[in-house]
């Protein structure tokens, strides 16, 4: 029995490259280190583009390596036209991008509209020159309320803990304006009211995109536009990214001019350049209005990768993620785990290690088999779990410190990668046994990218394969729906069609083996477990979490 989910979409012979990309992101302090400092780097990530050729992916995005104090994993930016120290350097990134073309890699960047750093030179200026100086209108100064004004503004809170507020200490050593920044008190938010803010980030778009850049990922995208006045919230529980009420300082409609005005500076370079959205928002369709004709490309889809392991709320994700996308004809972004997030082999454990891995790997499958472009975070590809044993000392997430440990967990999943070898840091640095930013577990050793090569068992190879695979058939990757299957409870199923052949993906999500019986299975293409267990023509036994894919028969 089969339910289609939409009608059947125009054929199109012809699709952007974005429409479908596998793009992997690197989070250049803990990817790869060629100086052998603990730290990675432009270099190790050039060193290390071979890795990703092989992967099959078809792009990188690199996190933040701008100059910055590193008050948050460089999210706080002192110059975005200048490449931070510990990174390298604007020639280093020049030879990163002209490397990867070579290999047939697109580069996507970060850039951080929302805020910058308080160190850089329009704050320290607006710092300087006191009140009503024409540098604060840049950011968002106001005076404190109740007598003397030693409260905040307003009772917006900071998504690292505590008021969204701080006050300033004048030129002459009163206490003075406070400024708004709702993520560390170093990240003063910006003021997108500004035209003097809006022509600058025109013009560090011009800066990477002439140095060949193939596009931007936006973060915190929703968060650009305040509501006229800056109101109370009227509320004090803390916030998340991912809320599902309105809040005046997310999500706000004049976002949207912004995006067109980008979209049409993108459009001026050859190339198909793109920008996808780091929008958290209340609902899909909500999503959808970053990428309607005339904005940006894509937007990343939060609300899959929060999804419980479960058959019926994953069709369901899926279905509306789709439906809402279909809507602007804009491809739906998938992605399991990323720099902000417990990695998801560890999400989907439930304390158990081996479940979390088994439906990690079968995650893996579902999402490369659905229509759209799929976002790889770095080391997913290994299979690693979220580090949760990082002493207190050591970690560096400054929502770890400001919220006394109760948020701010993100240094988990930023462990630097295992590359070789059986001894920390795993060849993530030049030197056998030399530092590393963060430690390194030692069962990590039997993780490693050597480890794993060659290994038809591995997490690393199921990704080879099911990229190779993706990139051979047509019914795998663009596309805009798919078509549903009953095939038993608690499995997931569904096909996809191409003129040259269909493929069908099915993702057993219960703990036990399942016997599929109707779905027109032909060969078996790729399996996350061991081959399911061929009981009569059409008929297979599906081991507990885990995705097949089969061609139809």
């Amino acid at each position: 029995m089969t339910a289609p989910m939409t009608a059947p979409a125009p054929a199109r012979t012809r699709w952007d490259w974005w429409e479908d990309a596998v793009i992997y992101q690197v989070y250049p302090r803990s990817f790869a280190d060629s100086d052998g400092d603990g730290c990675g780097d432009l270099n190790g990530i050039r060193d290390r583009l071979g890795h990703l050729r092989e992967l099959g992916v078809d792009a990188l995005w690199i996190s933040p390596f701008y100059t910055s104090p590193q008050a948050d994993g460089g999210y706080d930016v002192a110059d975005y036209r200048a490449v931070d120290p510990v990174y390298g350097t604007v020639g280093d990134a020049d030879a990163l991008i002209t490397d990867a073309h070579a290999l047939g890699l697109r580069v996507i960047v970060d850039v951080v509209p929302n805020h910058c750093s308080d160190q850089h030179p329009w704050f320290l200026r607006a710092l300087r020159e006191g009140a009503g100086s024409p540098l604060r209108s840049r950011f968002h100064f106001r005076p404190g309320r109740g007598p003397g004004g030693e409260e905040p503004p307003n009772d917006w809170i900071s998504l690292f803990g505590g008021p969204a507020w701080t006050r300033t200490t004048e030129p002459d050593g009163t206490p003075g304006e406070w400024y708004l920044h709702l993520f560390a008190a170093q990240q003063p938010d910006l003021n997108w009211d500004s035209t003097a803010v809006q022509d600058e980030f025109r013009s560090i778009l011009r800066f990477w995109l002439d140095l060949g850049v193939d596009g931007f990922r936006v973060d915190v995208a929703h968060g650009l536009v305040k509501a006229p006045g800056l109101p109370d919230l009227g509320r004090y529980e803390q916030l998340g990214l991912l809320g599902e009420t309105s809040v005046p300082y997310f999500d706000q409609d004049g976002v949207h001019e912004i995006y067109r005005s980008w979209r049409t500076l993108l459009e001026e370079y050859p190339g198909q350049r793109i920008a996808v959205a780091e929008a958290w928002t209340r609902t899909l369709d909500r999503t959808a209005r970053y990428v309607r004709p005339g904005e940006l490309h894509q937007a990343f889809n939060f609300k899959f990768m929060n999804a419980p392991w479960d058959d019926v709320r994953l069709r369901e994700l899926i279905t509306t993620s789709l439906a809402a996308m279909g809507t602007v004809d804009a491809p739906t972004t998938w992605t399991l785990s990323n720099h902000d997030v417990i990695r998801h082999a560890t999400r989907y454990a439930q304390g158990d290690p081996a479940r979390g891995l088994r439906r990690a790997r079968a995650a893996a499958l579902l999402m490369l088999a659905l229509p759209g472009s799929a976002y790889l975070y770095q080391g997913e590809e290994l299979g690693l779990p979220e580090v949760t044993d990082i002493p207190d000392e050591v970690r560096r997430d400054p929502a770890f410190h400001r919220a006394d440990g109760g948020h701010g967990m993100r240094d988990g999943c930023r462990v630097p990668l295992p590359w070789s070898g059986t001894r920390a840091p795993y060849g993530f640095g030049p030197v056998p046994g030399g530092p590393s930013w963060l430690p390194q577990p030692p069962e990590w050793a039997d993780l490693s990218v050597e480890a794993q090569t060659g290994d038809p068992r591995s997490v690393l190879e199921l990704y080879r394969s099911a990229l190779r695979l993706r990139r051979t058939l047509p019914a795998l990757g663009a596309g805009r729906s798919v078509e549903w299957l009953d095939l038993a409870p608690g499995v997931l199923a569904f096909r996809r069609d191409s003129d040259q052949g269909a493929v069908v993906c099915a993702v057993n999500t219960t703990g036990a083996p399942v016997r599929v019986t109707d779905g027109g299975l032909g060969a078996l293409l790729l399996c996350s477990a061991e081959p399911p267990v061929t009981e009569h023509p059409g008929e297979v036994l599906l081991a507990a979490d885990s995705t097949g894919w089969w061609l139809a028969g």
